[in-house]
């Protein structure tokens, strides 16, 4: 039993990238209230999986890849899913996809030099992620339940744009400087 409860934020993780293909079909079929509840539950896991590795101690090295990886396949694959079926802006998702792929490119160019970054999430990051994730729930939530998009929208997708290019930068910077450039 001990074993399970040591895994457990790992697990949360696996579960949530279990979730992300169902939301994406969801998407596609316009089934909107399952697709923002879904989403709304593997939003909440990334919190609870934290919350319970820092509590109980239960951080590892596999949850240290494992936790972001779930929160990038989640956020990508929902933004580029709410694009397709025109619900959001092609640039909005262009930006929030270039921002992983920088990092995770920069991530692999210092494993293959030899020069391997600590994985240790930036503020600005936690912020942003926080960010595209409760936009992504807005948005299925106007979609699922029929709420006016309103002003909120705009001034939400602004938001979302700027933490991601700040976050962006801030992670070049970081890298930059790591790799002595």
């Amino acid at each position: 039993m001990i074993i399970y409860f040591r895994s457990l934020p790992n697990l949360i993780s696996l579960g949530r990238l279990v979730l992300v293909p169902a939301i994406v079909a969801m998407i596609a079929e316009e089934r909107w209230k399952e697709a923002c509840i879904v989403f709304i539950i593997a939003g909440i896991s990334d919190a609870v999986d934290g919350w319970i590795a820092k509590t109980f101690d239960l951080r590892t090295e596999l949850g240290a890849y494992l936790d972001p990886l779930a929160d990038k396949a989640l956020i990508v694959s929902i933004y580029v899913a709410l694009a397709i079926v025109a619900v959001l802006p092609a640039t909005l998702v262009i930006l929030v996809v270039a921002r992983d792929m920088m990092i995770i490119g920069a991530f692999m160019i210092s494993l293959v030099m030899r020069k391997p970054v600590k994985v240790k999430p930036l503020m600005i990051s936690k912020l942003n992620t926080a960010a595209q994730i409760s936009f992504a729930a807005m948005v299925l939530g106007v979609k699922a339940f029929g709420f006016p998009a309103g002003m909120w929208f705009d001034v939400s997708l602004y938001c979302v744009a700027a933490l991601t290019l700040a976050s962006t930068a801030a992670y070049i910077g970081q890298w930059i400087k790591h790799m002595n450039l």
